[in-house]
């Protein structure tokens, strides 16, 4: 299949993200990864070829590692193998998801390992990150203490705005705030373990959960994706440098260097770019897999 913009199905349109296609089917959600790619809050009008199927497999790799640890909203990997999606397996194959419709938490929870992004501009003005205190003296970049909880707001427009545990706790409740913190970490612990037995450092990474009908707490969305999470290699690692990216900060910081200002229309990408980008996506998915893209 060449590069998919969006997926056309004749199901009801849930929601069209920046990413992401999610159709309802009988009070479930069939959730569709596109090649689109954003940043900073704007889809770009490139796409990287066969980026939804990693981002789409990837995402189901790690719900399945970990679904004795976290429960996940995940009903089925591969729905263009169910009867009732089969005229439409050419989309679906490898792009998709079949999972339980559930009201989401209106929060990114981010773990972070190490120092930098936004985190490090906090940290730089304050001496900490999202009310967490950090000891003086760290570099851009360094690995920190021990990973912290460091949320922020989900802003359906607009960008996400950092919040403390106490105002998580104030919109959500202690107990509900604590659970998310709790679930949070012990799955960046999890998953850090892994990947750093096959010499990768996931420096931060974002979740977002959602809750059912007897309130228990279900991650959903995407885990440990390059879209969601920063991969590092260990051997390109140095204190206080920040290593070459495995995962969407390489397009990021090609807009960095850029002239784009970052409010008006985002231009396309180089081919170079795209080609570049493809291929980290290919080599992280092939590292924490084994598999081939």
């Amino acid at each position: 299949m060449t590069a998919l913009e969006k997926a056309e199905l004749p199901f009801k349109l849930f929601k069209r993200g920046k990413v992401r296609d999610v159709f309802e089917v009988d009070g479930r959600l069939l959730i569709v990864s596109s090649d689109r790619i954003s940043a900073f809050d704007f889809v770009l009008p490139s796409l990287i070829p066969g980026k939804g199927r990693i981002l789409n497999r990837i995402a189901a790799f790690w719900f399945e590692r970990t679904k004795d640890l976290v429960p996940n909203h995940v009903l089925s990997a591969q729905p263009g193998t169910l009867a009732e999606f089969q005229a439409h397996a050419a989309i679906l194959e490898q792009r998709a998801l079949l999972a339980r419709k559930l009201d989401a938490f209106p929060v990114e929870a981010i773990v972070r390992g190490y120092l930098l992004g936004s985190g490090w501009k906090s940290y730089q003005r304050d001496g900490e990150i999202c009310g967490v205190k950090l000891p003086p003296g760290l570099r851009f970049a360094d690995r920190l203490p021990e990973p912290i909880f460091t949320p922020t707001t989900k802003a359906e427009k607009g960008h996400d705005e950092d919040i403390r545990f106490d105002q998580l706790a104030e919109q959500l409740g202690r107990e509900t705030a604590g659970q998310l913190r709790d679930l949070s970490l012990k799955l960046f612990a999890f998953a850090s373990a892994y990947a750093l037995e096959r010499g990768i450092i996931i420096a931060d990474s974002k979740f977002e959960f959602g809750h059912d009908e007897q309130g228990r707490i279900v991650v959903i969305d995407e885990i440990f994706t390059p879209d969601s999470s920063r991969f590092w290699k260990l051997a390109d690692y140095l204190p206080g440098q920040e290593p070459p990216p495995l995962d969407k900060q390489f397009v990021r910081n090609h807009l960095l260097a850029s002239s784009w200002d970052r409010s008006s229309a985002p231009p396309a990408l180089p081919a170079e770019v795209i080609a570049a980008t493809a291929e980290k996506y290919g080599e992280i998915f092939r590292i924490l897999t084994g598999r081939q893209p």
